[in-house]
């Protein structure tokens, strides 16, 4: 069953079912709304660690940084991320991949990403915030059932060998894209 938030602030959002069509919000400047409160919301949160902004003054294509969740060697490592937000956002999920070359089970060679969030679990409820704090938890949780990167799926089996080559990996990829 739909039901409707009824705060007038944030009015443009309507949760549907799954694979039920939005009657409002799908415009471009609903859309752009919803962008700027989740902004506001993301830098108000106090959440460590992660931080998004809009690039320039367009509000549909941000860029992201999650800093490393603490376990298998990435909790001293920082990334950036695309987020794309196609104009029927919030009912389409956003398009994220990584800028920062990302060594991980579920995160392909060209920065791609496999969170079910993303694709069939997608809900109109999930934020900027939501987003970034998932992937943030998939850095240490990785889903080696179902990876992107089978190579790294199967050193990750082992700790010790998979935070070395991660540290290089990292180290190397981030020290060649310095200007």
């Amino acid at each position: 069953m739909a039901s409707q938030n009824h705060d007038p602030a944030t009015a443009s959002v309507v949760t549907t079912r799954k694979g039920a069509t939005p009657s409002r919000g799908t415009d471009q400047g609903s859309v752009a709304m919803r962008l700027q409160q989740e902004l506001m919301t993301l830098m108000m949160s106090g959440d460590k660690g992660i931080s998004a902004f809009p690039e320039s003054d367009n509000f549909f294509t941000w860029v992201g940084t999650i800093h490393g969740a603490a376990g298998p060697g990435y909790e001293d490592l920082r990334y950036k991320l695309s987020l794309e937000f196609p104009s029927g956002y919030p009912y389409n999920a956003p398009t994220v991949t990584f800028l920062t070359p990302c060594y991980h089970p579920n995160v392909g060679t060209q920065g791609n990403i496999c969170p079910d969030m993303l694709k069939d679990k997608w809900s109109a409820l999930y934020e900027v915030r939501t987003i970034l704090l998932s992937i943030q938890s998939l850095l240490g949780e990785p889903n080696i059932d179902s990876p992107l990167n089978t190579h790294t799926a199967e050193l990750w089996k082992s700790p010790t060998a998979f935070k070395e080559y991660l540290q290089e990996t990292y180290l190397k990829q981030v020290t060649s894209q310095e200007p």
